[in-house]
């Protein structure tokens, strides 16, 4: 009697099945590839110091130790420099969501004259490095008396996740039916309101990854922050990781623990929102 065949390895014989596999072993070797660093940096962190200079490697703390985390958290100029790093962070998210959202809603929804030539400029200024922005910045900012305020690093962090904004979710608004507008105008809605009830719920997907983007652009920033801020107690975490090296040594252990502490929020975004915002930038990537 011909014993039961397994669905499964049925399927691993055929042609697709051999495909798949090779495929699931390329994805898994490119995620360990990727994911080794994170995964490096936490097991430093939970190290002793003794372990991590010793002759032999190890691949995971054999002494585990909170003592890194600990004297970060416990470090006065750290929790400083986290405040700063969070006002920054949603500062420039507000200011980019404010200027972004209604110029990708007119450039997307209304044929304005000039317009392919508007999402061109954006489209270049992408390319620009901060670094050359530096300058003009600086000496715009100090006529206005900006410097050494959490709204100078803020607005020109900005000035960079406006073009991305305008750029994704213009496709967005495009897509969204006229009729809706239509139907809301019979009902009584003016275009403000016809803008905050009707088009903003209908790309909340677009909306959540152009948000995500540009609260990490803050949070990530250091030339703006080091530029516009020249007070030591206004400098965001991005730059006080350097405190930890000294001409006595350096704290590794503490360096890579205030490195996953940078790192993670970024991390835990983009598990929770993989969705949206995968789904995000596919849509905003339409050419039209």
């Amino acid at each position: 009697m011909n014993k039961k065949s397994n669905p499964f390895i049925e399927y691993l014989k055929t042609p697709t099945g051999k495909k798949n596999i090779v495929y699931s072993i390329l994805a898994i070797i490119i995620a360990v590839v990727f994911l080794f660093p994170l995964y490096w940096l936490i097991t430093m962190s939970l190290k002793s110091d003794s372990e991590i200079f010793g002759k032999t490697l190890t691949y995971y703390p054999h002494n585990f130790s909170l003592q890194p985390w600990i004297v970060n958290f416990s470090d006065r100029d750290f929790l400083q420099s986290l405040r700063n790093s969070t006002l920054i962070a949603l500062l420039s998210m507000l200011l980019s969501m404010l200027f972004g959202i209604p110029t990708a809603y007119g450039i997307g929804r209304y044929k304005v004259k000039g317009g392919k030539v508007f999402l061109l400029i954006f489209l270049v200024t992408q390319m620009l490095p901060a670094s050359l922005m530096l300058t003009p910045m600086y000496l715009t900012f100090s006529r206005l008396h900006l410097l050494g305020t959490y709204f100078a690093p803020a607005l020109a962090i900005s000035s960079a996740s406006v073009p991305f904004i305008v750029v994704t979710l213009r496709p967005y608004f495009k897509a969204v039916p006229v009729s809706l507008d239509e139907a809301a105008r019979i009902d009584g809605c003016g275009v403000i309101k016809s803008f905050f009830y009707i088009m903003i719920p209908a790309i909340r997907t677009g909306i959540v990854t152009v948000t995500v983007i540009s609260f990490l652009n803050g949070w990530n920033d250091l030339a703006y922050s080091m530029t516009f801020n020249v007070k030591p107690e206004m400098r965001p975490l991005t730059a006080n990781i350097y405190k930890f090296i000294s001409k006595y040594g350096t704290k590794w252990n503490c360096i890579m623990a205030y490195g996953a502490i940078l790192v993670l929020p970024v991390v835990l975004v983009f598990v929770f929102l993989q969705k949206q915002i995968v789904g995000g930038l596919t849509a905003g990537a339409v050419k039209e």
